[in-house]
C-alpha cells in the first residue's frame, strides 16, 4: 500500500517458495556456514510457467534493464 504496486508481493517467511525454485543454499562467509537466498531472477508468465530465468541476478540498473527487454520481446 506504501508504494502503491499493483501486484501481489510474496513473503516466504518459510522458504518454501525458494527451495522450489532451488535458490534455498548453504552459503558461507568468513568461515561461517548459514543457509540462506541465492540471488537469481525469473520471469513467470501468465501461466506460473517460468520463461526466462537469470541465475546471477546482480540487482543493478543494467539487469533490470535486461528483464525489461526481455520482458518486451516476449509481449511482441
Amino acid at each position: 500500500a506504501k508504494h502503491e504496486l499493483n501486484f501481489p508481493l510474496l513473503a516466504d517467511e518459510d522458504h518454501a517458495v525458494a527451495e522450489k525454485y532451488g535458490v534455498w543454499i548453504e552459503k558461507s562467509m568468513y568461515g561461517r556456514q548459514y543457509w540462506g537466498i541465492n540471488r537469481e531472477t525469473f520471469l513467470i508468465g501468465p501461466d506460473g510457467k517460468v520463461r526466462h530465468h537469470w541465475p546471477t541476478a546482480t540487482g543493478n540498473e543494467a539487469h533490470a534493464q535486461e528483464v525489461l527487454q526481455v520482458l518486451r520481446e516476449m509481449q511482441g
